[in-house]
């Protein structure tokens, strides 16, 4: 699972719901008016990777998580309020896909995002990222949240 980046795991999830859910009985499914919600979190999503990646890229970092080493462990900066704001960004995302939509069974995306992310690719980075930064890691970790 690791090998397909999660951005697209956050693309294919809204893909697979969207197409579920102009199936029957789903497309039966009241849509929701919730498009101007969705505009909003899809927007703050982007704002947080952006800023997320402009701060791997300030402290000259990997920005993908297959790769073997880091340069240095960014701590400061929306990693200061949660260790993993592109995957927040990502699950955030995939939400405002879903509200943007008002397909009821899209709200699975997000759902299914964060299990990837919460359970596939976070403990391989952090563990990684323990090897590799050790006691300052393990502060890091202790400090500042997973998720929020």
């Amino acid at each position: 699972m690791r090998a397909v980046p999660p951005p697209l795991w956050a693309l294919a999830f809204l893909a697979a719901t969207y197409g579920l859910s102009a199936l029957p009985p789903c497309r039966e499914l009241p849509s929701m008016e919730t498009r101007p919600l969705g505009v909003i979190v899809i927007a703050g999503a982007l704002l947080l990777l952006a800023v997320a990646m402009v701060q791997f890229r300030l402290a000259n970092t990997q920005l993908l998580p297959n790769s073997p080493t880091n340069n240095a462990l960014v701590t400061n900066g929306v990693f200061s309020v949660s260790r993993n704001p592109m995957y927040l960004a990502m699950t955030l995302f995939t939400l405002g896909g879903a509200l943007w939509l008002g397909r009821p069974l899209m709200l699975l995306a997000p759902l299914m995002m964060f299990a990837v992310a919460n359970w596939v690719f976070i403990p391989f980075e952090e563990e990684k990222m323990r090897r590799q930064f050790g006691e300052a890691f393990d502060a890091y970790k202790n400090r500042v949240r997973r998720w929020l």
